[in-house]
């Protein structure tokens, strides 16, 4: 029961599991210990670098504790549901790998493009309008000015807000409105 080769028995796993989601921390490093091999292969086969696995694995195992006590066995074998898991955030994990080179990829064209001449944005920075605007964004949450910013500089949709920043649909939109509302306040204060 230990071999890292002998099959894992689901009725073992699924005790464990239910021993886990009651805060048995026992039950978990066996879990850990009878899984973890296997689930690593998983992640390391998907991901292709040991140390995102590790990341992964790390984070998969956090996940499994915290919601051990969700596990149903008439929905699936423990393995199945662990492995999901490992599988879903090994993904996760390659689409914010992606989209952070394409980011950087980006800055980087975009820095050896730059013109010397001011942009408009710069332009209209030179404005007290702007400089007001500036003071009011800057008031904002980090997630709420980049919303603003990719949407309205940028000219991003919502759907593309949400996968640029890895975030739900609806929690975009509502760090959008909230920004608005909050900029919206902040400019009649300045008497804009």
């Amino acid at each position: 029961m230990g071999s890292i080769d002998a099959p894992l028995q689901p009725e073992a796993l699924s005790a464990l599991l239910a021993r886990s989601g009651g805060g048995d921390r026992r039950a978990f490093a066996e879990l850990y210990r009878m899984t973890s091999a296997k689930l690593f292969g998983v992640a390391l086969r998907i991901l292709r670098r040991r140390d995102w696995a590790e990341e992964i694995l790390q984070e998969s195992y956090l996940n499994v504790w915290n919601h051990a006590s969700d596990y149903a066995a008439s929905r699936s074998a423990p393995m199945t549901w662990m492995t999901s898991i490992v599988r879903n955030r090994s993904l996760d994990w390659l689409r914010r790998a992606r989209c952070e080179d394409a980011r950087e990829d980006y800055e980087l064209l975009a820095g050896n493009l730059r013109d010397e001449a001011p942009d408009p944005l710069e332009r209209l920075a030179q404005s007290a309008t702007a400089s007001a605007l500036v003071r009011c964004l800057e008031r904002l949450d980090e997630h709420q000015r980049q919303c603003i910013v990719l949407a309205f500089v940028h000219g991003l949709s919502h759907p593309e807000l949400a996968q640029q920043m890895n975030q739900p649909l609806g929690t975009v939109k509502t760090w959008i409105r909230r920004a608005l509302a909050r900029l919206r306040t902040c400019l009649q204060g300045a008497g804009l």
